[in-house]
């Protein structure tokens, strides 16, 4: 996949376009959010001129991610402009230090374990638990049969499980 380059829109959109779209409605009001959004970051990257992308799987959903981030940012803004234009007190979560360190630890802890395992084998798990595509879709899109997806999953979660097990 590493090879693979956005000028191969078509190719990318085949393969990435379920994912994000799943990726986006789970995150976003409304299917036509997710469908912006998908679009938009497909605009993107036939913007990009070579990335050199080594995991294209990465690579995009980070961009997914932060296209997300961005919009969702935009809209705190805006509701806390209109909070603010009503004369309401606007109601913001307090940030936590100790919190926030340890969630950055958790997450850097079963990145790093997710890492260990083959490389399909994590982008179906990914796919499957953060982005709730369905079973049938990954086996569609990884051209294997439902039995395989599950297996690829329970693999990565065993894994998961007896890592986090044994680091306390």
């Amino acid at each position: 996949m590493g090879q693979e380059r956005p000028h191969d829109l078509r190719g990318l959109d085949r393969r990435y376009r379920p994912a994000l779209m799943a990726f986006f409605m789970r995150r976003a009001a409304s299917h036509g959010d997710a469908e912006d959004m998908t679009q938009e970051l497909f605009a993107k990257l036939a913007r990009v001129e070579d990335p050199g992308m080594e995991n294209a799987d990465a690579y995009i959903f980070q961009m997914a991610a932060n296209l997300l981030r961005d919009r969702q940012r935009r809209e705190r803004v805006r509701a806390s402009y209109r909070a603010t234009i009503a004369g309401e007190p606007v109601d913001l979560e307090p940030l936590d230090p100790a919190r926030i360190l340890q969630a950055r630890e958790d997450l850097g802890e079963v990145s790093r374990i997710l890492r260990e395992l083959p490389e399909r084998t994590r982008a179906i798990f990914l796919l499957y638990r953060l982005e709730g595509m369905k079973q049938a879709e990954l086996a569609t899109l990884y051209g294997m049969t439902t039995s395989g997806v599950q297996k690829h999953i329970l693999k990565a979660m065993g894994h998961l499980t007896r890592r986090l097990r044994a680091n306390p």
